[in-house]
């Protein structure tokens, strides 16, 4: 048997808010009984796990444990630029003159989550290394 991802959850200040701009940066709805003033908010993507948004009362004081990637579908420069535009904020710019890299934000209550190359941006520059390929972890532990 294994468990089924069924969201991620975010805590934050302002469920509805926070809601509402991560579902500006992924084009995708809010889930239609949510209204302003929720303390409980679902950005239903089109695939896997739905992004939940809870509000707590404490504020965020460290850097996240967890956190979002993005791969855009215009160019990683384009999708920078147009997340600052809709109120992020640029933390690391870890973006490498051969175009690999990825950009750091964060989002309006300082959640921080990374900007990775589109497949276009990686198919123009097929040999420079990929930021994100990794070896998969082990699944069965001894």
């Amino acid at each position: 048997m294994v468990s089924v991802l069924q969201n991620v959850a975010i805590d934050c200040a302002d469920a509805y808010e926070l809601a509402w701009f991560w579902s500006r940066v992924t084009g995708r709805p809010l889930h239609p009984e949510d209204k302003p003033g929720d303390p409980e908010v679902q950005v239903l993507l089109a695939e896997g796990p739905a992004l939940y948004f809870n509000q707590v009362p404490e504020a965020k004081t460290t850097k996240n444990r967890i956190h979002l990637c993005l791969r855009p579908e215009t160019s990683r420069e384009q999708e920078v630029d147009r997340l600052l535009g809709l109120g992020a904020t640029l933390v690391a710019d870890l973006r490498n003159p051969d175009g690999s890299g990825w950009a750091v934000l964060a989002d309006p209550e300082g959640n921080e989550f990374c900007v990775l190359r589109s497949e276009s941006d990686r198919a123009a520059s097929p040999s420079s290394p990929s930021a994100t390929t990794a070896p998969a972890p082990p699944i069965a532990r001894p």
